[in-house]
């Protein structure tokens, strides 16, 4: 099968390969995908450059999302799952191949069908945005009535953020940091709107709920935001932090102004939540997709050849919404 892999930690350029690899077979509880479209998330990035570790395998073919159809099913797992159209998470957690490849194999949990109405490119684009999105949002309770908080509304987490929150029944504020991004999280169906470098962020929000402020906040950047963050957050309302800057990002709380306002900190890498959590996640993103209310944005698709552009495209931030590889032409 054709494969994007790398031997060793570095930039797009220089360690991106595209080459012939013998085509894995599933093993017990294992599917065959063959993989239509693969998603790329900043995680992929942070593991080719060693943002947070060194190889953990010889040879790695990245990415974690995508989405396909299933060609083979090992043992224990029903036949008739062959044929079936999927979108796939965490492909290449805990194993050295992702979806950047004709073909991958991974646990039939990992491989959940995707509904009629839905595109591989938004299958694709599910994965690790939407399912941190909902853990960030719903780890804490039901969200009807409520009132959240999403920074960075345009990007892929937030976006899918909004459209969860907004799916779920809840009034949905976010921040953005450019103008022609306060569109695309209109688009997504946040009420309010807030450019983070030209208004007052907690004023705005304060006017707009009553001076009672915000349940949930799902946050980008906590060591930028936390002030913000504290005064926006109604009493016992939750921040959930779900990106770092760098590795080395620290941040001291404030713990009396924490304490006064009963503020819940979650943090959450969605490689280390409980996979009972993932499979209600799956539940919502599933009843989501159904109805039309889970678009994600789609900013670019590059073939499988071009892979380290898109590599390149993602990591100068020059990609708003989810970048993908097209496998299948």
């Amino acid at each position: 099968m054709r494969a994007i892999y790398y031997d060793r930690q570095g930039a797009a350029a220089d360690v991106l390969i595209l080459g012939d690899l013998p085509t894995p077979m599933p093993n017990a509880g294992e599917v065959l995908v063959r993989v239509h479209i693969s998603g790329i998330n900043p995680t992929d990035v942070k593991v080719r450059t060693g943002f947070s570790s060194a190889m953990p395998y010889e040879r790695i073919i990245p990415h974690q999302d995508g989405a396909g159809v299933i060609e083979a099913v090992g043992p224990d797992v029903p036949a008739t799952r062959v044929g079936e159209r999927v979108w796939i998470f965490e492909a290449q957690s805990g194993r050295a191949e992702g979806t950047a490849a004709d073909y991958v194999v991974v646990p039939s949990a990992n491989a959940v069908p995707l509904p009629a109405n839905t595109s591989f490119e938004i299958g694709a684009s599910l994965g690790i945005p939407a399912l941190t999105a909902h853990r960030c949002l719903f780890a804490d309770g039901d969200l009807k009535g409520r009132r959240v908080l999403v920074h960075g509304g345009a990007g892929v987490v937030g976006s899918a953020a909004i459209h969860l929150a907004k799916w779920a029944g809840a009034w949905v504020a976010t921040t953005v940091l450019d103008p022609q991004h306060e569109a695309i999280a209109r688009d997504a169906g946040a009420d309010l709107v807030l450019n983070l470098r030209s208004v007052d962020v907690v004023a705005g929000i304060q006017e707009a709920t009553a001076g009672a402020g915000v349940d949930r906040i799902v946050d980008v950047n906590l060591v930028a935001n936390l002030d913000l963050d504290l005064a926006c957050l109604a009493n016992g309302g939750v921040i959930s932090s779900y990106a770092m800057r760098d590795a080395t990002d620290e941040s001291s709380i404030p713990l009396l102004r924490a304490m006064i306002t009963g503020a819940v900190f979650r943090f959450v890498y969605i490689y280390t939540v409980p996979m009972s959590a993932k499979h209600a996640a799956i539940l919502d993103i599933t009843a989501g997709l159904e109805v039309g209310a889970y678009k994600p944005l789609i900013g670019l698709i590059e073939p499988l050849h071009r892979t380290s552009d898109a590599h390149i495209a993602l990591e100068q931030g020059a990609v708003t919404g989810k970048a993908l590889v097209r496998v299948v032409d």
